[in-house]
């Protein structure tokens, strides 16, 4: 089975699904089903309102941001914490 947002690439009469697999698409504005979403504010911080002339310019930038995030456990922990996940 393969999970995917709402997205409309996702649902794209183009998109060719392989045999043995079984899409299921979550339900709109449910961000507690993928916590993921929840860190793009602080991900993309550094990027917004920002004029960049190569990908080499955004890429250097989002590795310097991985390793702020990367200390930024307390506060990643905070958006992504739900109850119902094991915190094993």
């Amino acid at each position: 089975m393969l999970v995917e947002d709402n997205a409309g690439w996702h649902s794209s009469k183009k998109v060719e699904i392989t045999a043995g697999i079984t899409i299921k698409f979550l339900p709109p504005y449910s961000p507690e089903l993928q916590p993921a979403e929840r860190l793009w504010q602080l991900v993309d911080e550094p990027l917004v309102n920002q004029n960049f002339e190569t990908i080499d310019e955004i890429e250097e930038i989002l590795i310097k941001r991985c390793n702020v995030l990367n200390n930024m456990k307390k506060e990643v922990k905070d958006l992504t914490n739900y109850h119902w996940l094991n915190n094993s």
